[in-house]
């Protein structure tokens, strides 16, 4: 029996999940062990593990450490690089969003002047941008929204309410933690854990993949990335990867083109249950 698990939905730190106990050291690694907990308590031995954004590097780490237990991969808007690879923070200014938040207390001082659901309506409509997000010197990322931008048409004022809701209870300061503040650090099972196989030396994700892209996401226009999705370079690392572009997707493709998505995720699903 094959079952489908959204990496993000089990996050300990996010939405209605319990806090960790030190969200400040709090590792990628956790989310990988989470996953592998549930799969185990429910005794579920294969899956598809389906990750957006950050939750897509949880779920390729998954694949690597157990490559056993997993079907496919699919993510939407983020390809696999080895961790740690990943340079942005040093090619682009001290303005970008993420130099800004792993600064500890930096995005806490930003985000406490609003309530979560504040919060949560200016990063849904910053990221729905094409432009990566980059503040001026004297300027706080939540501060590039101007209060008369409207909300993208796919998401309305009672989701952002439900979204701020679950964000009122979890607090910001894990998600701050994964992935901002680990963004480059190895992944290493811990040696205590006898249960995690070590991952190839290659690294590699050998899984069937799915890359779901939105060309006008703004993951897209970081530096180095279209031409590492489009020129194949990536398929040293996920060799059994297929991408597909959709034009006009922003970062919450998901969102924004449901029923298109979900027939891709379907559809890669169908091709390889056995």
């Amino acid at each position: 029996k094959l079952y489908v698990r959204q990496t993000s939905a089990i996050f300990l730190g996010y939405g209605l999940s319990d806090i960790p106990s030190e969200p400040e050291k709090t590792s990628i690694f956790d989310f990988v062990k989470d996953t592998g907990s549930i799969l185990d308590c429910l005794n579920i031995s294969k899956v598809f593990v389906i990750g957006k954004d950050f939750g897509s590097m949880v779920g390729y780490i998954f694949a690597l450490f157990n490559p056993h237990k997993v079907v496919g991969v699919i993510s939407l808007g983020v390809a696999f690089r080895p961790p740690g690879s990943a340079n942005h923070q040093a090619i682009l200014p001290e303005g970008y969003y993420i130099n800004r938040w792993k600064e500890p207390g930096r995005a806490e001082a930003d985000f406490g002047r609003f309530d979560a659901k504040t919060v949560v309506k200016r990063i849904y409509t910053i990221f729905s941008r094409s432009e990566i997000p980059i503040a001026k010197e004297n300027q706080e990322i939540l501060d590039l929204v101007d209060t008369s931008t409207p909300l993208p048409p796919w998401i309305t004022e009672e989701d952002l309410a439900v979204y701020g809701d679950l964000y009122q209870k979890s607090g910001f300061q894990t998600p701050l933690q994964v992935p901002y503040r680990i963004i480059k650090s190895k992944v290493e099972a811990p040696k205590q854990d006898v249960k995690v196989e070590a991952p190839k030396q290659d690294m590699k994700v050998e899984a069937p993949t799915l890359l779901i892209m939105g060309e006008k996401d703004f993951v897209f226009a970081l530096p180095g990335t279209a031409d590492y999705i489009r020129s194949g370079e990536v398929k040293k690392y996920v060799p059994n990867l297929e991408t597909i572009y959709l034009p006009e997707g922003s970062h919450f493709i998901h969102e924004q083109l449901p029923d298109q998505v979900n027939q891709l995720i379907l559809n890669f699903l169908n091709r390889y249950k056995h």
